[in-house]
């Protein structure tokens, strides 16, 4: 620094002005969209391009959010409100540069301002890419609660990784689904600042030794190798209230990355080995585990990110003179799933190894500061880590995790007795097929509360899934049902049902969903109904310009749009639909059905297959074959259309979701936590087809039998099958339909007359069928004729879709909030 230039230093009067933010007007924010064009961007307007413009833009509307961002840590700071810390794997955010207009209540500033410079603010946001830091709907309920806890002014900071490559980006060759690089980095991210002075220092490996401490025998951990941590913080602004949160994402990178010495021998591969080693970690969302170094990574970044948000909070946001003891007060650790259990270990090792309390205070304060919420009731997905891994990558926390156990299995003896089968059972450490740690019973062990996600999920967990914790303690269990957040699925992903809600209602439902329940009245206002339709089909064509700008297959007018958008799992059954498709072409083209009977559809998929999941991506070749025949055969012309638009995300979402007709929520009953694209389609007035399953029962009872179409078996009745002996190849010989179908998939129809593409999918059906699609086939074609019947008298399928609209309130994430606090957190808002 020169020496005539003043160092900022507390008592210097620029480092004790306020941060102000820039006038809310439109020549004030033109200005400083020019100036930020100038000065950050490094150009004119006349030389300025489209990426230029929405960087400079983007950090306009970033300016506007930081006066209070930085109001509200200072708050934070003042008042030591209990903050929530959301430990999230995945961040499924969608694009923010409308989230973040809309909430600052710039929208209309912006576009005017823009349009004084000659810029249409539309071309602006067709540049932005959206970040792919999740997989799905926990990435996307991740997304939905940050929105919430700002909107609502919780103290709350989500905690995950800044993946430099986040979930693939999906193509089709030849109908099969190949996975390309996410690089949603590759011209700068506008919206997040890296912080490299607050860079945590994150150990793996090593031994552990004990000592002598003044007399105390304690453990300490001499790690083989580190890594930093640096936070990358993003604002999460509340809607219309000013108050700004923090999502700090972490990214990896070496302590010493690059080694001179060696690079000037000759070695310039070996010189940076170790930023090549580090920057893995946060390279990519769920890295391919089905080697051992793919096991290794991934539990490497869930330590890693644990780890670096617990010390961060311990460190940076607590004063320096905090009693540790007290920790509970000022803090809940919220673990999304089992990604972010190695935080109990972690936090344990904290208070016993580095801060020095007794092991029975420290468990009393572990035990109060996690919470678990448990998001699956697949037996599988219920994560477990071998102990050789856990022990070789963090020996210390292994040994934390062993006296865990051990002071819990007691806790077992003593309240149930020596029952082995039952010890074994609930014990943390798993013995079958091998050696593990069962992370979902360490973090219901370690919770002070587990809870589902739909009532009927969180009853199954209390049954079923851990019976045995449940029973040991029936008043850690609670529900919590999902929620979606209203602001991004419904005022902006549907603006024109968005403002003719708030003409009939008024503008508070963005943050009292539950004021949608003034709409019942207006399903049965012919001028509203017709209103309403002119609204989805004005949807429906803003979709079909959507997917004219991407290249794909243009949406037929007149068509019911027939949704199934979700992750690509065979428990969601997405094999079902297509079986359903297959049927209605084959009955069509072999003179079972009257053509002129068929309502109208086009069949619209969006789903990725995980990379390692070969059955998925048999199924989304097979969704892929039949749409290029069906959609090319003349005999099914203006009748049938299938479209599988590549690459399905939160940005082609919000496309999907305002013009569906129906959503297909097909999973087998018992096996869907609760779903969370269910309430958006129902909320933009999408009738559902669906299983009572997950969050379907829930909607079911709001939203009335009259306007949801019911299929398949219950839970119960699934279970008793799968007892008496579940026979899929019965099934298939005893329903003329569903052979049919099958036969034609098996006859290579579909695959240019190959039998051998899709016989280990058809094989699978016939011989396994695990989630009992052909059991339910037949129940779900009967349903579909309803479907049709009811389509078919379009005034009472509009009044049915607004009462979805207006019964589906509860779904609202802010709603989800309210329970958390209730049930779970016992926050306060800052005031």
């Amino acid at each position: 620094m020169p020496e005539n230039t003043p160092e900022l230093r507390p008592t210097h009067p620029l480092a004790l002005a306020p941060v102000v933010a820039p006038a809310a007007s439109v020549d004030g924010f033109a200005k400083q969209f020019l100036q930020n064009l100038n000065f950050d961007q490094g150009v004119t307007l006349s030389n300025s391009d489209v990426n230029d413009q929405y960087l400079a833009l983007a950090y306009t509307v970033r300016d506007y959010l930081m006066a209070r961002w930085f109001d509200d840590r200072a708050q934070q700071k003042a008042q030591q409100n209990k903050t929530v810390c959301y430990l999230s794997a995945e961040y499924l955010l969608g694009r923010q540069l409308d989230n973040n207009l809309l909430a600052a209540r710039l929208t209309d500033i912006a576009t005017e301002a823009l349009a004084q410079c000659g810029i249409d603010i539309d071309d602006l946001r067709a540049v932005e890419i959206e970040p792919g830091l999740g997989n799905g709907g926990l990435g996307r309920l991740a997304a939905c609660f940050v929105d919430s806890l700002a909107t609502m002014s919780i103290p709350a900071i989500g905690y995950g990784i800044r993946y430099e490559y986040g979930i693939f980006r999906q193509a089709f060759a030849d109908g099969q689904q190949i996975e390309q690089p996410d690089a949603w980095l590759r011209m700068g991210s506008p919206w997040d600042f890296a912080h490299p002075e607050a860079a945590q220092t994150i150990s793996f490996a090593g031994t552990t030794e004990t000592y002598d401490d003044g007399g105390v025998e304690r453990t300490r951990w001499a790690p083989e190798w580190n890594v930093l941590a640096v936070p990358y913080n993003m604002m999460v602004p509340g809607y219309h209230n000013g108050r700004v949160n923090t999502l700090r994402l972490w990214r990896a990178v070496a302590t010493n990355a690059f080694d001179l010495h060696t690079f000037n021998s000759g070695d310039y591969v070996e010189s940076v080995r170790a930023q090549t080693f580090a920057e893995n970690i946060s390279k990519v969302l769920y890295p391919e585990d089905s080697t051992p170094q793919g096991k290794e990574l991934r539990l490497q970044q869930q330590y890693f990110f644990v780890a670096a948000s617990i010390a961060d909070f311990i460190d940076n946001v607590l004063p320096d003179d905090f009693d540790i003891e007290k920790l509970p007060e000022r803090v809940i650790f919220q673990l999304n799933d089992t990604h972010p259990v190695i935080g109990v270990p972690e936090l344990m090792r904290v208070l016993v190894d580095e801060k020095k309390l007794e092991w029975d205070a420290a468990w009393a304060i572990t035990q109060k500061c996690f919470a678990y919420t448990c998001h699956t009731l697949l037996p599988e997905a219920l994560e477990v880590w071998s102990v050789d891994l856990l022990g070789r990558l963090l020996p210390r926390h292994l040994e934390i995790i062993y006296r865990i156990n051990d002071e819990f299995l007691l806790e077992v003896r003593e309240r149930f007795g020596d029952d082995e089968m039952l010890i074994r059972n609930m014990s943390i450490i798993g013995e079958h097929p091998y050696r593990s740690v069962r992370m979902a019973y360490l973090a219901t062990v370690a919770g002070s509360k587990v809870n589902g996600v739909a009532e009927l999920h969180s009853q199954l967990l209390r049954d079923n899934v851990l019976k045995d914790f449940a029973k040991m303690w029936p008043d850690k269990f609670t529900n919590v049902t999902n929620g979606v957040t209203p602001r991004r699925f419904l005022r902006l992903a549907n603006p024109d049902l968005s403002a003719l809600i708030t003409e009939a209602l008024g503008a508070g439902w963005t943050v009292d969903l539950e004021r949608l329940r003034g709409l019942e009245a207006l399903a049965d206002d012919g001028d509203f109904r017709e209103r309403f339709a002119a609204v989805k089909a004005a949807n429906k064509r803003r979709f079909a310009r959507v997917l004219e700008a991407r290249g794909d297959q243009p949406l037929d007018d007149g068509h019911m749009l027939d949704v199934m958008i979700k992750r690509l799992h065979e428990y969601k059954r997405q094999t079902l639909k297509v079986l359903h498709i297959v049927s209605t072409y084959e009955g069509i083209v072999s003179g079972r059905l009257d053509v002129d009977t068929v309502q109208p559809r086009t069949f619209l998929f969006g789903a990725k297959a995980a990379p390692g999941y070969g059955m998925a991506k048999r199924i989304i070749h097979l969704i892929n074959a039949v749409g290029e025949v069906v959609s090319g055969d003349e005999r099914v012309q203006g009748k049938l259309k299938v479209l599988y638009p590549a690459n399905y995300n939160v940005t082609l979402a919000e496309g999907i979701i305002p013009a569906a007709d129906l959503s297909e929520q097909i999973s087998l009953a018992g096996k869907e936590a609760s779903g969370t694209g269910n309430m958006k389609l129902a909320l933009n007035g999408a009738l559902t087809i669906g299983t009572d399953d997950g969050a379907n029962v829930e909607i079911r009872k709001l939203v009335g039998d009259d306007n949801f179409f019911l299929f398949g078996m219950s839970e119960p009745e699934v279970e008793a099958l799968w007892a008496e002996g579940y026979r899929p190849a019965d099934v298939y010989q005893g329903d003329e339909r569903l052979r049919s179908a099958i036969d034609l998939i098996a006859s290579g129809a579909f695959s240019d007359g190959d039998r051998t593409v899709f016989e280990p999918l058809v094989s699978n059906l016939l011989y396994e069928d695990r989630f009992m699609a052909l059991a339910d086939f037949a129940s779900y074609l009967d349903a579909q004729e309803r479907v049709d019947a009811a389509y078919a008298d379009q005034d009472a399928w509009v009044r049915s879709a607004i009462l979805n609209v207006a019964r589906s309130g509860y779904f609202s994430s802010d709603r989800a909030m309210r329970d958390y606090l209730d049930r779970i957190w016992h926050a306060t808002p800052v005031s």
